[in-house]
């Protein structure tokens, strides 16, 4: 805040902004330096017993200052001196790293409403993170975004909130590098009605958890590819009647196996891999995988260490998920699977021949 030449009934406002901008923990201020900076930065001349008792009236008011008490080397009885003034912070400067970073590597915010969030974070803290987070890199302005996520997001909140339904249009960008609603067959826009349940953020992309209501399955739709979005007055459907959803929606079993959002049924599959990778199936799958080791040897095992795995996941995502680890990973169930990735390799070699 700007209070120069700030009139003295200001001044407890005028100490908070300096304590927001000059302290943490790490950085106190005495009564003395406050006094500086008022006359420096706001032109305003206070003695120390002015400042004394307005910062009192911050603290009785409940703002969280800190400080340390001195004793005087005088007469005893005297009280303390308060000195080394500080503001605690409601977030640690870890914290709002941890914050801007996410921001950094989201691919679904655009550009402009990023820059503006990461800058209202940095005023959380004081001059002293604001000057740590100076090498951030600019972003970039040439990835693809919805100006009106942040609405998507309110009306998607205020629906599920009041278990009402959604109607939108749906994007897909085309090789113009446009966006274009999805058609029905006649060629006229298709407007979706979905019963809304969970807004959730995954792989620096945020979807919407929910059910086109034509159908009975669960379904995931981008928020950043959400257009022209309404609310409706009718109700949302049970999630009784939705598939995978008939006891509640269990948000960490649906992440761990949707792991790219695609819709349709989740199986449970088995694969052969080498035990090196366990970490990074973990990190994929979550902490329900099971490892078991190889019941003997075969004529596939080599002197590396082999471990099965078993882990419940969705049926096109575990596909793509293999395409990705093919290399190291032999699929042995379901045997649907099994035989869609043999048909995916002898494809993939007639291109590369």
């Amino acid at each position: 805040m700007n209070y120069s030449s700030a009139p003295k009934k200001m001044l407890n406002m005028c100490i908070l902004d300096i304590l927001k901008e000059h302290t943490d923990a790490s950085h106190t201020l005495t009564q003395k330096e406050i006094a500086d900076i008022l006359q420096s930065q706001f032109e305003m001349t206070v003695d120390r017993k002015a400042i004394k008792r307005n910062l009192s009236e911050l603290v009785n008011a409940g703002y969280p200052i800190d400080w340390e008490e001195i004793p005087r080397g005088g007469k005893d009885g005297e009280s303390p001196v308060w000195t080394n003034f500080y503001l605690n912070r409601e977030f640690e400067d870890s914290e709002l790293r941890l914050l801007i970073d996410s921001l950094l590597f989201s691919k679904h915010i655009p550009y402009s409403q990023c820059k503006s969030l990461i800058e209202k974070l940095e005023g959380l803290s004081n001059k002293y993170f604001k000057s740590k987070v100076k090498h951030i890199s600019n972003l970039p302005e040439n990835l693809p975004g919805n100006k009106q996520l942040f609405l998507v997001i309110e009306i998607l909140d205020e629906a599920i909130s009041r278990g009402k339904q959604v109607s939108f249009l749906y994007d897909e960008f085309g090789t113009d590098k446009r966006k274009h609603h999805k058609l029905n067959a006649d060629g006229s826009p298709r407007q979706y009605v979905v019963n809304p349940y969970q807004m959730v953020a995954t792989n620096g992309r945020y979807y919407l958890i929910g059910n086109y209501n034509k159908y009975d399955d669960v379904s995931y739709y981008r928020l950043d590819r959400i257009a022209e979005i309404k609310l409706l007055d009718t109700p949302v459907k049970d999630k009784k009647l939705i598939a995978g959803m008939e006891h509640g929606l269990n948000l960490p079993a649906m992440m761990a196996e949707h792991l790219y959002m695609f819709g349709g049924p989740s199986v449970r599959a088995k694969f052969r891999a080498p035990a090196w990778l366990a970490d990074q199936i973990i990190d994929w799958f979550g902490l329900g995988v099971e490892f078991s080791k190889e019941p003997v040897a075969n004529e596939k095992s080599t002197s590396e260490e082999v471990t099965l795995v078993s882990v419940r996941v969705n049926e096109n995502a575990f596909f793509f998920w293999v395409l990705q680890y093919g290399v190291y990973v032999e699929v042995l169930e379901p045997k649907a699977i099994r035989n869609k990735i043999k048909a995916a390799i002898i494809k993939m070699d007639q291109q590369y021949k």
